[in-house]
């Protein structure tokens, strides 16, 4: 297994199909149908805003990231319009707004992680996390922010792992059946010298 900076060129498809799996219950009333969404997603990665893990040469699992205005997931109005026309965007649009998370000062936002089913258990998880408080580290950022929805126990048990902690949650009922979740939690966890990849006690 290596974890590296950066979507390999080649892995577009790929890495859309492993955001989609994970997060396709909350995404699917903005981006449905599936085969239109997972396309939507390639086509628009920053390749640079993800760190990712390989197996035999394979993405099995990928972070994605938010910094200096940039995240993993991209594509701008014009471009969701273009694909998905006017009349059937513009409402989806305002969804996808609901989502929207921008980075404060010396922070970066992580945009969640997601593992292959046949990947899963091996730790990839935590290699992701490392990797993403490396990125953290190496851009000078003091935290580390991310969102959990409460329909999702078993990634906050791993955050917390990671000195992620709760600083508020704030209810979404309204949300609960378009998207699969009632609630949202925003973690932070401080971002050290040691998580820093040219650090000696990082490597």
């Amino acid at each position: 297994m290596t974890i590296r900076r950066g979507v390999p060129e080649g892995s577009e498809s790929r890495v859309a199909a492993l955001y989609w799996e994970a997060f396709g219950r909350m995404l699917g009333a903005a981006l449905n149908p599936p085969d239109k969404a997972r396309a939507f997603l390639a086509a628009h990665l920053h390749h640079d805003r993800g760190v990712v893990a390989l197996v035999d040469g394979e993405v099995a699992g990928v972070a994605g990231y938010q910094l200096e205005g940039r995240g993993l997931t991209g594509g701008g109005a014009g471009d969701f319009l273009t694909s998905y026309g006017i009349l059937r965007g513009l409402p989806r649009l305002a969804l996808l707004a609901l989502l929207e998370r921008r980075p404060a000062e010396g922070e970066l936002v992580m945009d969640g992680i997601a593992v292959a089913p046949e990947h899963r258990g091996a730790g990839i998880g935590s290699l992701l996390l490392r990797g993403i408080a490396g990125v953290a580290a190496d851009h000078s950022c003091r935290r580390v922010r991310l969102d959990v929805i409460d329909a999702n126990p078993r990634a906050r048990a791993l955050y917390e792992r990671h000195g992620f902690a709760a600083v508020r949650t704030e209810k979404t009922p309204y949300l609960r059946e378009l998207m699969g979740f009632g609630a949202v939690t925003t973690m932070r966890r401080p971002v050290a010298p040691v998580d820093s990849a040219h650090h000696p006690e990082a490597r």
